[in-house]
């Protein structure tokens, strides 16, 4: 059911896109297929920007500044060939300075930065829904740690602490095992199961214990709230209350 209902959201996503283009001059059936073009961008935006390494505020705004400019990039230079195709269909090969102009806004930079954007942050939402509908029983997570594979069940995960380019992976049992993945990926890997309390931590929801104003105890452990999460912890502190009444 979750892969089918994924597979509809973007179905849903190329039909609207294709309603966008059709006021662009488009006929339908060219309007859907210049609006698949906008998937390989919002896969992109999806996949990689949670991949680029968190060694430093500057260095991570210049890395993402780049791979959006790639994307954007390769986005304009599929939509001018779709273009192309689509003209000498239409016109015929040798009526070239017939051919109608590219619209200006499969050109734009903005536009298409705003549409990928809608395009992922959609999925990503629409994702997490799709977890609290339909939750099924997460496999092991299996990462690298120090040269060595490590295999650990997601319940056995604590909090994940993110220090400059190391993060730990905090277990049961007092374990500990330093990783080079960034906390933005470790977020995107555990999924809803796991909140963010702060730029350095991310915490098992099980295994919080109390939650205070600016601190959530994970057993022993006081781990510190920044400012930016106290909402959403907030939120589960409410769900938690909620929950314990019933």
């Amino acid at each position: 059911m979750k892969k089918t209902l994924s597979v509809t959201y973007w179905v849903a996503a190329i039909f609207l896109m294709a309603l966008v283009l059709m006021s662009l001059g488009y006929r339908f059936g060219e309007s859907v297929f210049i609006g698949t073009l906008f998937l390989p961008g919002a896969l992109a935006v999806k996949y990689i920007f949670p991949k680029i390494p968190v060694k430093g505020r500057k260095k991570s705004i210049r890395d993402m500044i780049f791979v959006t400019l790639g994307i954007i990039a390769t986005e304009m230079l599929l939509f001018m060939s779709a273009h192309i195709a689509i003209s000498a269909i239409r016109e015929g090969v040798g009526n070239i300075f017939g051919w109608p102009e590219l619209p200006d806004l499969l050109i734009n930079p903005i536009f298409i930065a705003i549409m990928l954007a809608a395009l992922a942050v959609g999925n990503y939402y629409f994702g997490q829904w799709l977890d609290l509908k339909y939750p099924s029983k997460p496999g092991p997570i299996t990462f690298l740690s120090d040269r060595k594979s490590i295999s650990l069940d997601m319940d056995e995960i604590l909090f994940v602490e993110s220090n400059d380019s190391v993060t730990t992976v905090v277990a049961t049992e007092e374990r500990r095992f330093r990783n080079k993945t960034p906390i933005s990926q470790w977020e995107s890997i555990l999924g809803w199961r796991f909140i963010r309390i702060h730029r350095s931590f991310l915490v098992n929801r099980d295994a919080i214990g109390s939650v205070d104003s600016d601190a959530v105890h994970v057993g022993d452990i006081e781990l510190p709230i920044s400012r930016k999460y106290k909402d959403s912890l907030r939120q589960l502190e409410m769900n938690t209350s909620n929950t314990a009444r019933r």
